[in-house]
């Protein structure tokens, strides 16, 4: 079956995940970091077309194959577009052997107890079963912790793995996404409390539960390894939170058994005014840089 070579590709296979969901709120900065200005759409239609031709020109570019990316995480509207005449999901797995995901947060709540929770998901059940009918494997949805206060955290590794146990109940395999901001003046200890509640979690699932994690590069190398080894853990992968690629890069080789899902640091050398081979150089060596930091470690 498709779904068990995507779990041993999830599992065990050398490479990263590419992030491409930048959403709604998100998108007008990833266009403008790719060379288009708001002044080029006059709608929120034209918007997500551009944004969806700069990713499918990410996806069908050479470098981008299960040789090295191992997964790609959509956006809603990516999941729903197409490919060289087929369905995105379809696309990447059939074609590049590339494992597709699926963002269903819809963003954030303001901040209280130091934290940001996910904004209620209306309609999910119809969302993961429309996923599931279009071959996605998971999904992945982001809150953030802002500082180390310990009942904040408690409640966003709570709503994390209420939701997760939600995407596991449909086949799916849930990427658990509590950010620990790059900015929090707490940060390190911040990360002890989330370990500390993410292991409690974990350990409280029943043993055919499978989840991923994907984490904030932490301060202290393998501060996470008992994350990562644990036995309901597909693979516990790295966001680049802010950091420049090669910062990102640099930490994350620190962290045995991590790999990188990076989205902004992956993307960031990307123009729209690049030729094909200009566009397709710069993306091999973004692919290449951050494959040998999720597969050779310091």
């Amino acid at each position: 079956m498709a779904n068990d070579r995507m779990l041993a590709q999830m599992r065990d296979k050398p490479g990263f995940i590419a992030a491409l969901d930048q959403s709604g709120g998100s998108t007008p900065g990833a266009l403008r970091q790719y060379g288009i200005a708001a002044d080029a759409y006059s709608s929120d239609d034209e918007m997500f077309r551009l944004v969806h031709d700069m990713r499918v020109r990410i996806i069908t570019a050479p470098a981008f194959t299960g040789a090295k990316v191992i997964g790609a995480i959509l956006f809603e509207r990516t999941m729903d577009g197409t490919a060289q005449g087929k369905p995105v999901p379809a696309f990447l797995w059939e074609d590049r052997g590339v494992v597709p995901f699926l963002k269903i947060d819809k963003g954030l709540e303001d901040e209280a107890d130091g934290v940001r929770l996910m904004k209620p998901v209306p309609g999910l059940d119809a969302l993961l079963a429309r996923a599931t009918k279009a071959g996605i494997f998971g999904t992945k949805m982001r809150s953030v912790i802002e500082h180390a206060n310990e009942t904040g955290i408690e409640a966003i590794v709570a709503q994390q793995f209420d939701m997760g146990a939600r995407i596991g109940a449909r086949g799916l395999v849930p990427i658990l996404e509590p950010e620990v901001s790059i900015k929090s003046p707490d940060k390190a200890a911040a990360e002890a409390l989330l370990r500390e509640h993410l292991l409690a979690g974990l350990d409280a699932l029943p043993e055919s539960a499978k989840v991923m994690l994907k984490l904030t590069i932490p301060d202290t190398p393998d501060f996470y390894l008992p994350l990562v080894q644990h036995p309901r853990v597909v693979r516990a992968v790295a966001l680049s939170g802010g950091y420049t690629r090669s910062d990102a890069c640099a930490r994350l080789a620190t962290n045995h058994g991590m790999i990188a899902s990076f989205s902004r640091a992956l993307v960031n050398d990307l123009r729209q005014s690049m030729s094909d081979t200009e566009f397709d150089a710069a993306l091999q060596t973004s692919i290449d840089e951050i494959w040998q930091a999720s597969t050779h470690k310091t």
